[in-house]
């Protein structure tokens, strides 16, 4: 899974949004969503990520540059 796909995926899971019900409101296929999520579509277009991002309710920069809190948390307790 990529960076990209995990975020998509927590936040999607978060709101409580099946794969078929994010593609109905977003207007992008549930089998692309399905890509990103797992990584084989690695590089979404940002039309795409714009869509997915206002579905979401985020801003589109929070999917391209989100840092895991995992990874900020090991960095604290160094």
């Amino acid at each position: 899974m990529t960076p990209i796909g995990e975020k998509i995926r927590v936040l999607r899971v978060g709101k409580n949004l099946s794969v078929n019900e994010f593609a109905k409101q977003s207007g992008v296929s549930k089998s692309y969503i399905s890509n990103i999520e797992r990584g084989v579509q690695a590089n979404p277009s940002l039309i795409v990520m714009g869509k997915l991002a206002k579905t979401l309710g985020v801003p589109l920069e929070e999917l391209l540059t989100h840092k895991y809190a995992h990874v900020e948390e090991d960095k604290d307790a160094k």
